[in-house]
């Protein structure tokens, strides 16, 4: 069977593994490795050092990929929402949309924000990620879909203001005291 692996009376369905090689070119990541998590609703990149701002009249974040060292990154907010962790408690997370490369496919996926420091994956690609893109999930193969194709495309870079002050946070994050 090849890595691209159409299963049986599923047509049009493309297998992938409970892990994948992925790419989130907006944020600077070439290459990273992802647990699909179909039992997560919504998908969570590790990031630390969590701040908002405001750029052109719209909420933004500002964070540290701890894999890719120091350098912070930017990111549109979309939503901000209760997510349950590991543990299964709601906490309030940001969550903001970047594209995502899975193989030879590219979409745009949203990622909540979370300190996943003591988690073996720094991405957890939720179900609200793979769904309509005609995707099954494999549980007991891996990295099904190859490297991600046009990693090494360009990559949108935000750069901050020069002077960067971000907003006020919309909601404290976990481990953040109140004045």
């Amino acid at each position: 069977m090849s890595s691209r692996t159409k299963r049986p009376g599923l047509p049009g369905l493309e297998q992938i593994g409970w892990r994948e090689r992925v790419a989130l070119p907006d944020l600077g990541i070439h290459e990273m490795k992802a647990k699909i998590d179909t039992g997560a609703r919504t998908s969570a990149l590790h990031a630390v050092e969590v701040q908002t701002f405001q750029r052109d009249g719209h909420d933004w974040a500002s964070f540290v990929v701890p894999l890719l060292g120091r350098e912070r990154r930017s990111a549109r907010l979309v939503d901000q929402r209760p997510i349950k962790n590991t543990s299964g408690i709601p906490e309030t997370r940001l969550v903001v949309e970047t594209t995502l490369l899975l193989g030879a496919h590219r979409w745009r996926i949203e990622a909540s924000l979370a300190n996943r420091e003591k988690m073996e994956f720094d991405l957890i690609l939720g179900r609200t990620a793979i769904r309509r893109h005609k995707l099954l999930v494999d549980p007991g193969r891996s990295f099904l879909a190859g490297p991600p194709v046009g990693r090494k495309a360009p990559v949108r870079r935000v750069a901050h203001p020069p002077a960067f002050e971000p907003a006020v946070p919309v909601a404290p994050q976990q481990g953040d005291e109140e004045e």
